[in-house]
């Protein structure tokens, strides 16, 4: 039978030593409370430029609690985030200038054409109007949307507005791009898509906060992972180091069961196939 009993693993992180850079996301003694229950219960957390950083857990253990807490959708209880240094409390406007953020459903003005929205978003960022343009031609042919631009969201796949979703969030070139399951509901072709997007945006400089249940996923895009379960985060580390402390199990699937109670279903089912 296997124990969920796992030490929190927090490493000196490559990101930072490679590029000597503060923290793009910094959480401390983060909570969020409803009543006396506590959805995210004091995480410590630091995610850095240049790094795809996966944040994973079981339904209902505070993944997008602490996401909206990022975005400055939601107030902490107690506790700081700070966004490309910016304490997102006591500078909200200079922290969401310097993020992106993509829902895990899309939430679009549905009577605009891509193009329009596109071109509201960088109105709303102050962008130059030479480079509004410039931006929104690179981008709707980076998602193969150059042909329906001129066309109403409303007439779009969930694929394609998923899209829209993270052109828009990209518009203004963020030093920090949030996202909640980007991939939920995507072809492979689109999903392999985004997933190279985030991995260049990565590349360049920027930091990707990603939520997602497909640990496939994760496990090939992810720098580092952070799981958190019952709003405690219970492991962060790269999988190499996770799967050097949990010891046995290879794969993050096997890591993330045993870390967030599922390891026991999973093996009951394995024995009823």
């Amino acid at each position: 039978m296997i124990t969920n009993t796992f030490p929190q693993v927090i490493t000196a992180n490559r990101v930072e030593l490679e590029y000597k850079q503060p923290a793009s996301i910094e959480l401390c003694n983060l909570c969020k409370k409803y009543g006396t229950k506590s959805a995210v219960d004091n995480i410590n957390l630091e995610v850095f430029g240049g790094e795809v950083f996966g944040f994973l857990g079981p339904n209902g253990a505070g993944k997008t609690t602490t996401i909206k807490m990022i975005v400055g959708l939601l107030q902490p209880t107690s506790g700081t985030v700070k966004v490309a240094g910016y304490d997102m409390q006591n500078q909200p406007l200079k922290a969401k200038i310097s993020s992106g953020y993509v829902p895990d459903t899309p939430n679009l003005y549905s009577k605009l054409s891509a193009r329009e929205l596109l071109q509201f978003v960088g109105d709303l960022y102050s962008m130059e109007p030479r480079q509004i343009n410039r931006r929104i031609e690179e981008l709707l042919r980076l998602f193969s949307l150059d042909d329906v631009g001129d066309n109403l969201i409303d007439t779009y796949s969930h694929g394609m507005q998923q899209k829209v979703s993270l052109a828009a969030a990209l518009m203004h070139d963020p030093k920090v791009l949030v996202l909640d399951e980007p991939t939920v509901g995507l072809d492979p072709k689109s999903a392999r898509l985004i997933k190279d997007v985030l991995r260049q945006f990565a590349n360049r400089g920027s930091a990707v906060f990603v939520t997602t249940h497909i640990l496939e996923i994760a496990e090939r895009m992810c720098d580092r992972i952070a799981i958190i379960n019952e709003g405690k985060l219970v492991a962060v580390g790269t999988l190499d180091e996770l799967r050097s402390v949990k010891q046995g199990e290879t794969s993050l699937e096997d890591i993330f069961l045993s870390l967030t109670g599922g390891a026991e279903e999973a093996e009951i089912a394995e024995v009823l196939r």
